[in-house]
């Protein structure tokens, strides 16, 4: 195995261990949550990271027969409007309202994603091969719409929150 290959395959198993870490997250907060919309919110992230887990494999496994033509499979474009459309919901806003649990699960996972974000950026620059750079992008592309999601219900939750507790007009 070449050391682009062995580079290749240790990045693919930090995706998925990260793809791991998310589920394991998501599902206990989904786990923890006492709200409904807050509770769907969480096992969604957690059912969209299997989606992620399931297809790191098959492109690793692609990439065991295909060696860098893997990379050349269709890749799935993150739809960021429909993923957030189907979280950023007023149930869970309303629902979330002046709650430590949801804003600091809210927090967590947005450094987690923020995390994955910069780990595949930075492969993705460390890399002089096109389809592995694209492929690295993607990932991080991937991680982005959930980042993005999660600020999103971040900040209306922490606006209600800062509210609620007296701080505003701060």
């Amino acid at each position: 195995m070449t050391q682009a290959n062995e580079v290749f395959r240790d990045v693919v198993m930090k995706a998925y261990q990260i793809e791991v870490d998310g589920f394991t997250f998501y599902s206990m907060a989904a786990e923890q949550a006492d709200k409904p919309a807050v509770h769907e919110l969480f096992d969604k992230l957690a059912r969209d990271v299997v989606q992620h887990k399931a297809y790191l494999k098959s492109v690793m496994g692609s990439y065991e027969d295909k060696g860098i033509e893997a990379f050349n499979l269709h890749l799935r474009d993150p739809d960021l409007k429909s993923f957030t459309a189907t979280i950023f919901t007023d149930a869970f806003k309303q629902q979330a309202r002046g709650a430590d649990f949801e804003l600091g699960v809210l927090s967590i996972g947005m450094t987690l994603e923020s995390n994955a974000i910069k780990y595949f950026a930075g492969a993705a620059d460390s890399t002089s091969e096109e389809e592995v750079r694209d492929f690295y992008l993607f990932l991080a592309d991937w991680e982005k719409q959930h980042l993005e999601a999660l600020q999103g219900l971040y900040n209306g939750v922490r606006q209600d929150f800062w509210a609620d507790g007296g701080f505003s007009p701060f």
